[in-house]
């Protein structure tokens, strides 16, 4: 891992263990950072009709995301590495997506609100 990325990803934790939201920079996306039982943000907003890239990293153990509502497959969130999801929604709502690896006494309660708009 390059010496830019480590700080990026210490920037990104740093930031999400203060709870100030993270968005992208050059990938024009969004940027959530998984830690233990919270996501960061835990609300993004998105457009219907509109392909976004989700970029999750972890600040503290294994996580997941899933969601059929979304077509978000289950994906893996490792510490200090990013994974890309693209989203395209297709209606307009709010949509629960939930941590999908159990991780630890708040995993029932870790989840990744996504608003949807026209």
């Amino acid at each position: 891992m390059s010496l830019t990325r480590i700080i990026r990803t210490f920037l990104i934790g740093l930031i999400a263990s203060a709870g100030l939201i993270v968005t992208a920079g050059a990938h024009s996306g969004v940027d959530i950072v998984a830690s233990n039982w919270k996501f960061t943000p835990d609300t993004i907003t998105l457009k219907v009709g509109t392909t976004q890239t989700l970029r999750f990293t972890s600040a503290s153990g294994v996580h997941g995301i899933e969601s059929k509502d979304l077509g978000i497959k289950s994906t893996m969130i490792l510490p200090g590495k990013f994974v890309e999801v693209k989203v395209t929604p297709k209606k307009a709502g709010t949509y629960i997506a939930h941590c999908a690896i159990v991780c630890g006494p708040g995993h029932p309660n870790m989840k990744l609100t996504v608003k949807v708009v026209q």
